[in-house]
C-alpha cells in the first residue's frame, strides 16, 4: 500500500500543480452543485402530480435558464485561461535542461555548464535493486535544484514523445524538428516519476522519466562532480 500511495497518491510538487489542483477541486464543486439541482429537479418532475392545462410559456423561467448557464460557464472559463497563461509564461530561468527522446529512453544536456550530457535509461529487472521501481526506475536521473525556476527544451531524434511528469504538472510533446519548451520550480525536494505518454513504438511502457530535485548546494556539488 505505500508504494502506490508513493506512486499514485502524491502531493503537488510545484506550485503550477498546486494550481492545477485547485481548479480541479473548483471545478468538481460546481458540476456537484449542478448535477444535485437537476437531480432534484428530475426527481419533482417523476413525483408530482400537478397538471396545469392552460400553460404555454414562461418567458422568466427561460431567461433564468438560459442566463444561468453562461454565468456557471465565466467561473469555469477564467480560472481556465488563467491557468493556460501561467503555464506558457518563462521568467528567468535560473537552468536550462535539454531532454531528447529517443527509441526507447531519453537524453539530457544540461546547456549551462561543460561538459554535462547523459542517456537515461530503464533499469532492466535483473539489475533492479529492492528500493526500485519496476518500469519505473532509470539509470541516470535527471537532476534540478528545488525552489528554482528550470526551463526544459523539448525535442526528438525519430518519433514523436511526450515528456510527462503528473506530479509537478509537466506535459509537453518531444516532436522531431522542433524544439518545445515549458518552465516549471519545485517546492521541495524527492523523486519525480513520469513515462513518455505519447504511443511511440513497441517499446513506449519501458522510457521512464525520473527526476530528483535536490537543494541547490548539493546541485552545485553535482554539477562539480559530473563535469
Amino acid at each position: 500500500m505505500a508504494t502506490w500511495k508513493t506512486l499514485l497518491l502524491q502531493d503537488s510538487g510545484s506550485p503550477l500543480m498546486e494550481q492545477l489542483s485547485f481548479f480541479h477541486d473548483h471545478t468538481l464543486l460546481i458540476l456537484i452543485i449542478i448535477t444535485v439541482l437537476v437531480g432534484q429537479l428530475m426527481f419533482n418532475l417523476f413525483f408530482n402530480k400537478y397538471i396545469h392545462r392552460l400553460l404555454l410559456e414562461g418567458q422568466s423561467i427561460e431567461i433564468i435558464w438560459t442566463v444561468l448557464p453562461a454565468i456557471t460557464l465565466i467561473f469555469i472559463a477564467l480560472p481556465s485561461l488563467r491557468l493556460i497563461y501561467i503555464l506558457d509564461e518563462i521568467n528567468n530561468p535560473i537552468v536550462t535542461i535539454k531532454a531528447i527522446g529517443h527509441q526507447w529512453y531519453w537524453s539530457y544536456e544540461y546547456s549551462d555548464f561543460k561538459n554535462i550530457e547523459f542517456d537515461s535509461y530503464m533499469i532492466p529487472i535483473n539489475e533492479m535493486k529492492v528500493f526500485n521501481f519496476r518500469l519505473l526506475d532509470v539509470d541516470n536521473r535527471m537532476m534540478i535544484p528545488f525552489e528554482s525556476q528550470i526551463r526544459m527544451l523539448v525535442t526528438s531524434t525519430d518519433v514523436i514523445h511526450s515528456w510527462t511528469i503528473p506530479t509537478l504538472g509537466i506535459k509537453i510533446d518531444a516532436t522531431p524538428g522542433r524544439l518545445n519548451q515549458i518552465s516549471f520550480s519545485s517546492n521541495r525536494s524527492g523523486m519525480f516519476y513520469g513515462q513518455c505518454s505519447e504511443i511511440c513504438g513497441t517499446n513506449h511502457s519501458f522510457m521512464p522519466i525520473v527526476m530528483e530535485s535536490i537543494s541547490p548546494k548539493y546541485f552545485i556539488k553535482w554539477v562539480n562532480k559530473t563535469t
